[in-house]
């Protein structure tokens, strides 16, 4: 079959590869769509993955074409979303149900082969079934959307009527836009640079965007401030605008190198939170109820949709910025 490798930090190509064969409990899924992701960008730099070549694509959807021998929940012609998270459920995290800290924490399309790919092997415990009206390609928004419920649920705490700012329009900070209106928020502001990503944005109906902070009028700073960039400078401006007995989210994957200041005395005095989320933990299933329901429009958010023969050029457009959500097909 046909994949995309990422074979050495800065290298990937489009090559073929075995077919996956599934395991006792695992499906082999021939993959409709992959979405490109700030991670995968991490794994070309040589993150991330412990090891190379890989296979990379965690965010993947398609049709079941081969069971194990011990499945029994899913038959070949099931359309199903994937969830990469692969957990040993044995070290202590994972025992105290913290699964995405797990000590042998693995995923598909970061340590397995991935859906960037004709073809890929998945647990059955990781498919969610999908329903009729949800075209399969489109659910590749899936497994972003569950970063981003599991980021509401770090978040559990945000009462009604708070003001939340964003940092980053790009998937994420648009998904995370979409979460905020529907989590009781008086108020969702967007800041961004990428005019285009910052117009979306609007169509999706924030309360205002803009190119940096200090054009918003909130002299008192917000009760939730989030950054979905993983911008260094974009983390500093925004650890600077939470309001007094706020929250920042650290919500975008940043650079191992990334640094910044944060003072003691403010967080003490003005009791503010510092906070992450990291990937999916039991939100998928609710990520794909919601994504069923239409919280997410599959046309505002897919921007682009290429052949796989494609990869490199989609991670290209990706790390410039271009387009909203980029997928990769078969």
């Amino acid at each position: 079959m046909k994949a995309a490798v990422i074979s050495a930090p800065g290298t990937v190509e489009v090559a073929t590869v075995e077919d996956p064969t599934p395991g006792p409990r695992e499906v082999v899924v021939s993959v409709a769509a992959c979405g490109l992701c700030g991670t995968d960008l991490h794994i070309l730099q040589g993150e991330f993955a412990p090891t190379l070549p890989v296979v990379p694509g965690h965010e993947f959807a398609g049709t079941v074409v081969a069971t194990g021998s011990a499945v029994t929940e899913l038959a070949e012609g099931d359309r199903v979303a994937v969830d990469p998270s692969l957990y040993c459920f044995e070290c202590h995290y994972c025992r105290i149900g913290r699964n995405n800290l797990c000590e042998r924490w693995a995923a598909i399309g970061v340590t397995t082969a991935g859906g960037a790919a004709e073809f890929a092997v998945a647990p059955v415990g990781n498919c969610v079934k999908l329903p009729d009206h949800i075209r399969t390609e489109d659910a590749a928004l899936i497994e972003p959307l569950s970063c981003a419920v599991r980021g509401y649920d770090i978040l559990r705490s945000q009462q009604l009527g708070t003001r939340v700012l964003i940092y980053g329009s790009g998937t994420m900070g648009l998904m995370m836009l979409e979460l905020a209106k529907r989590t009781g928020a008086a108020g969702v502001d967007v800041v961004d640079i990428n005019p285009q990503r910052l117009a979306t944005a609007r169509t999706l109906g924030c309360s205002a965007a803009a190119g940096s902070a200090d054009e918003l009028d909130r002299p008192r700073g917000w009760d939730v401030v989030i950054d979905a960039t993983g911008n260094e400078r974009a983390i500093q401006d925004a650890l600077g605008r939470v309001g007094k007995g706020g929250t920042f989210l650290q919500f975008g994957v940043a650079d191992y190198a990334a640094r910044a200041t944060i003072e003691p005395y403010r967080i003490y005095n003005q009791e503010i939170t510092i906070t992450g989320s990291m990937a999916v933990l039991h939100s998928y299933e609710r990520a794909t109820e919601l994504f069923a329901a239409g919280v997410l429009d599959s046309e505002v958010f897919i921007s682009d949709r290429l052949p796989l023969d494609h990869y490199a050029e989609a991670l290209g457009r990706f790390r410039a910025g271009e387009g909203r959500k980029i997928l990769v097909r078969p």
